[in-house]
């Protein structure tokens, strides 16, 4: 099996591929995302939904890792997203907090800024 630090870098590149199913298929069947300014989804579909749903309207995405640690079942990702929207670039940095069970995601929690990500859609 993968460390949980490979699996959190598998997921990050797979984020380039924006495939909703993919990105959802590393979490637990009940796991949870918590994309700090919304609410907490909880459950593979529902993920999936919810990733499906904000990633809609970007046509690229790849982010890059500045820092990765991991202990135990928790992995931590310094990271910055860089995303295009449209004809929009958004270069966001965050840090998403990992809660790992079985190779899979339990729980992730992801920090920004909101308002980097709003001021960068309309410039």
């Amino acid at each position: 099996m993968a460390s949980n630090e490979q699996v959190i870098r598998d997921f990050i590149a797979a984020w380039s591929r924006l495939d909703a199913a993919e990105l959802a298929a590393f979490f637990t069947e009940d796991g949870v995302y918590h994309n700090i300014p919304a609410r907490a989804v909880a459950g593979r579909a529902n993920v999936q939904g919810f990733i499906a749903a904000f990633a809609k309207d970007w046509s690229a995405t790849t982010w890059e890792i500045l820092n990765i640690v991991a202990q135990g079942d928790v992995v931590i990702a310094e990271r910055i997203d860089r995303t295009r929207v449209g004809d929009k670039r958004v270069d966001l940095p965050c840090c998403g907090v990992f809660e790992m069970s079985g190779g899979q995601i339990k729980v992730w929690r992801d920090y920004f800024d909101l308002a980097t990500y709003r001021a960068a859609l309309s410039a």
